[in-house]
């Protein structure tokens, strides 16, 4: 399936036509997440976020429970499990009808977190980090983002290097794609990594060959928010990152995004329905 109107996911239990672009929230129920404004110290917390990211527009809320910053540690599986399943679990209690994503690369958490509700996973590690998650996924019969990443997040910004990035990161993720569909997964989606063993440059690079990307017919996801490669760019720090991330998600629609990961929902939505509006008048 490509990222166009005759995209259906299977969800498990039911069918879904996604109406991209897509804005996915981001809920960290972690203590240690890069941008201190996502982190989600309790339940009801999360739920609150959860409400207001709905009301703002989000099509998707991404969990997670284990911070993927440059330089951050491994966690144990059971302290991961133990953040996400009941901020999953309360967040499809109260919104039966929202459509929740698990941030992780562990087949077991995958595996509780859509039983808890969660309806998508989204894994960093791209089927890599542990050999049991594509055939997982494939049981699960939920939709699957595989991510590209050079190295693991403890060591990712250690001197990262490609010969031609855009070329290297879309072969990974062609390769990844077919293994995935190999195991069963009907649904994938296809994201980059912007900041996950690359530098600037290669951030940039990469969103200027979006398109290349988008030529495996397959939905794209485009994580920028807040990111590094906005505040080297301006000298700026995560909290004063807003307006260079709906630069760059502006960028990223128009060179074709079909999926947009944000920690705000509300500004994100905004650059859809303009550029929608734009085009509507082209």
């Amino acid at each position: 399936m490509n990222g166009g109107e005759d995209t259906v996911w299977c969800l498990r239990d039911r069918w879904l036509r996604p109406r991209f672009p897509l804005v996915m929230g981001i809920l960290n129920a972690t203590p240690d997440s890069f941008f201190g404004a996502s982190r989600q110290a309790t339940v009801a917390e999360a739920l609150r976020t959860a409400e207001r990211m709905l009301a703002e527009g989000a099509d998707v809320l991404d969990v997670g429970g284990a911070s993927t910053r440059p330089g951050a540690a491994d966690m144990a599986e059971a302290d991961e499990r133990e953040r996400v399943v009941p901020v999953i679990a309360a967040i499809a209690d109260r919104y039966p009808d929202a459509l929740i994503s698990v941030d992780t690369w562990r087949a077991g958490v995958a595996e509780a977190a859509v039983e808890a509700g969660a309806r998508l996973v989204n894994d960093i590690g791209a089927g890599l980090l542990d050999p049991t998650m594509l055939p997982t996924v494939a049981r699960l019969r939920v939709p699957y983002i595989a991510m590209h990443m050079q190295g693991v997040p403890r060591t990712m910004q250690h001197d990262p290097r490609y010969t031609d990035v855009a070329a290297e990161v879309t072969l990974f993720l062609s390769e990844r794609a077919r293994a995935a569909h190999a195991a069963g997964i009907a649904d994938v989606v296809l994201d980059p990594g912007f900041g996950f063993g690359k530098t600037t440059a290669h951030n940039l690079a990469l969103l200027r060959a979006l398109p290349r990307l988008k030529a495996l017919g397959l939905p794209v996801l485009a994580g920028l928010s807040r990111k590094r490669m906005i505040n080297e760019v301006l000298g700026t720090a995560p909290d004063e990152a807003l307006n260079g991330t709906t630069v760059l998600n502006t960028l990223a629609l128009l060179n074709g995004a079909d999926l947009l990961r944000v920690h705000d929902v509300r500004e994100a939505v905004q650059v859809r329905t303009l550029l929608e509006r734009v085009k509507a008048y082209c």
